[in-house]
């Protein structure tokens, strides 16, 4: 069993969060467009805070995904701040990927 799954956010509930949500991908505009899970949304980190209202209005929940799980961190624990409650880190967006397409 994966540390993921023993804190509950395993690829079990990143699946169920990814039938409902939405997934913002927080990696740089290039790394987008080299890859990138099917109808996500590209917000890099640091267009996050000016993004903020946009992303309350946002179908939930939502799912975080970058190349770094400490990018992802910092932007959930942003947004957390800011009172979005259902967010969840999906870790890579390859990860995201594969876990969508199993849907």
């Amino acid at each position: 069993m994966s540390i993921l799954s023993i804190l509950g956010i395993g690829n079990g509930k990143i699946k169920e969060a990814l039938k409902r949500g939405t997934v913002i991908d927080v990696r740089t505009a290039s790394e987008f467009d080299q890859g990138k899970v099917r109808d996500s949304i590209n917000i890099p980190t640091d267009r996050i805070s000016i993004n903020l209202q946009r992303i309350r209005q946002m179908r939930k929940p939502i799912i975080i995904c970058s190349n770094s799980d400490s990018e992802s961190e910092k932007v959930i624990g942003f947004l957390k701040a800011n009172g979005i409650k259902e967010i969840y880190n999906g870790g890579p967006w390859a990860r995201v990927l594969k876990i969508a397409r199993s849907i």
